[in-house]
């Protein structure tokens, strides 16, 4: 409790660097790097912006997923090593199926996919995992929300897309507090369609879509200073209804002003699972 109260007195904001894009029109498109490499960018102009980010940790218990497309939670594991992937299929899949149903009131969840990451160059390259991303996005667009659908779940993907459904993602560090490059997150209030520019991610195996994202001075940002094993961030990066509702969540890794010396290297694992209503 008195750690919880520590974190919560945290500065009620700080100033960090974010990574936006200025769209000119030419394409944009990621390549991504095989396990344990660095993925290679090109399209759209960088936009680094200075910009305030708001200490979540006092306000956790105000957010709501169809409101401000994330929730920050307490969130205990079963899990004994992430490194281990027969683990993550056997013990966390399950867990976040029941987690997301929890949070979201879902009839059904299909996690499809997860993603180890870590800030230190020699354990990313050593345990064949992806680096944190250090740019505005958002994981899914218009057209690649149910493009995955039919990928994954073709049999069923036409009668599945015809009622309501959303993509949603469960973000945690995996051993030490986050010390570095933590996770910063926007309100999906103050996300406009204007700022939203498609991005391909190009892989060996596919051709995806994402949103890149351009500066937005409404853009509101929160941050959870030392995420610890057992809290968790669940947000929407797709939701097929358009009343209103979230429907996607900027989010970037950010250079924490308040790092210090010698901090531990971020780890982190993100899941990504559909959630049909």
């Amino acid at each position: 409790m008195a750690q919880t109260a520590e974190l919560d007195a945290a500065a009620d904001t700080i100033e960090a660097t974010l990574n936006y894009i200025i769209s000119d029109g030419s394409p944009v498109f990621t390549i991504v790097a095989s396990p344990g490499g660095r993925d290679g960018r090109s399209g759209a102009t960088p936009d680094p912006r200075r910009v305030v980010i708001h200490n979540g940790r006092p306000h956790a218990a105000e957010f709501a997923l169809e409101r401000d497309g994330f929730r920050f939670i307490r969130h205990d594991t079963r899990m004994a090593d992430f490194y281990d992937e027969d683990e993550i299929r056997r013990v966390y899949y399950p867990e976040m199926e029941a987690l997301i149903k929890a949070e979201s009131g879902c009839r059904r969840v299909h996690v499809f996919d997860h993603t180890l990451r870590t800030a230190d160059d020699d354990i990313r390259e050593s345990k064949k995992i992806r680096e944190v991303v250090r740019r505005v996005h958002n994981d899914y667009t218009e057209k690649s929300g149910p493009q995955r659908v039919r990928d994954l779940l073709p049999a069923e993907a036409d009668e599945l897309i015809k009622r309501r459904f959303a993509i949603i993602q469960v973000w945690r560090p995996i051993r030490y507090p986050v010390e570095t490059f933590p996770l910063a997150i926007a309100d999906a209030r103050s996300l406009s369609p204007q700022n939203l520019v498609i991005s391909e991610r190009r892989a060996a195996e596919r051709i995806g879509q994402t949103y890149a994202i351009t500066y937005n001075p409404a853009h509101q940002w929160y941050w959870f200073p030392q995420m610890r094993r057992e809290e968790a961030l669940v947000f929407k990066t797709y939701e097929s209804m358009t009343d209103g509702r979230a429907r996607w969540t900027a989010h970037t890794a950010f250079e924490d002003p308040a790092t210090p010396p010698n901090a531990r290297p971020r780890e982190s694992i993100e899941i990504r699972a559909f959630a049909f209503f």
